[in-house]
């Protein structure tokens, strides 16, 4: 018997001027490793390079999730979930690698955790009518630290946004639309065709004008959102303390024990 050939971790394909980038991890929900990061991050930067690519859109694989957040096993096997050559893209390869042709998240499924960093880090979004959105790292004695924290009150209001950070519960889709936090609900198994009709409303456009706009919207230069750039930092401090916690090692434990945490506070 031959053994079964191991899939890329995301699939990469043109349709027209866009590019289509599927992370490809249905069995694992569509957690992040390095091999995602490095599929992802590796297609973003062709597709910063190539006139021919006006436009990007993320999505997942299968019909459960979009993007379930980290692969937990990876991380227990203190693997590097980063991309080797270019950490400094973040989570993915995606959420902290600026690029000036227009993003779209199809989300066809649950994007909690860095699934809804990944879709805070695009500049549109599309979700199927069974999406849900939500940052539960405090429910684990962590934080969203692939730019949720910081980003979700830029895009919500600040009241809708700090429910969602301090509680931890989700959003249905119907919600994150009312809100402003996405652009579209679309019936569930349509939100691929979908992103690709929004791809098509702007990839009609002078494609160095949809560029300079996007660069400008976002104050970037030079691939940097300098506004950005101390919620990174912060965001980077407040991990490194919160990670030596008690806390933060017993939610991950409770968790895989199938236990409320005990929180210490310390």
């Amino acid at each position: 018997m031959t053994e079964a050939v191991a899939q890329p971790a995301a699939l990469i394909e043109r349709r027209g001027n866009v590019m289509v980038i599927t992370i490809n991890r249905p069995e694992a929900r569509n957690a992040v490793n390095s091999a995602v990061s490095i599929a992802v991050g590796d297609a973003l930067e062709e597709a910063q390079h190539d006139a021919e690519v006006r436009a990007v859109v993320i999505t997942g694989a299968g019909e459960k999730a979009f993007c379930a957040g980290a692969d937990l096993k990876a991380i227990a096997r203190r693997e590097n979930l980063y991309h080797p050559d270019h950490g400094e893209w973040g989570f993915a390869g995606y959420v902290h690698h600026f690029i000036d042709k227009p993003t779209i998240a199809a989300v066809n499924g649950t994007a909690l955790g860095g699934g809804t960093e990944l879709a805070l880090a695009s500049d549109l979004v599309v979700a199927e009518e069974r999406a849900q959105f939500g940052l539960p790292e405090v429910k684990r004695g962590l934080i969203a630290g692939a730019g949720g924290v910081f980003r979700i009150v830029h895009q919500l209001p600040r009241k809708v946004a700090l429910e969602m950070l301090l509680t931890g519960e989700p959003m249905s889709a119907a919600d994150a639309a009312r809100w402003g936090l996405i652009n579209q609900v679309v019936p569930d198994g349509t939100v691929l065709d979908a992103a690709l009709r929004l791809a098509e409303r702007i990839t009609v456009n002078a494609p160095l004008s949809v560029q300079a706009s996007k660069r400008i919207a976002y104050g970037a230069d030079d691939g940097v959102i300098p506004d950005e750039e101390p919620g990174w930092a912060r965001t980077t401090r407040e991990f490194a303390t919160l990670l030596r916690s008690e806390d933060a090692k017993e939610g991950p434990r409770a968790f895989a024990e199938k236990r409320q945490p005990v929180w210490k506070a310390r």
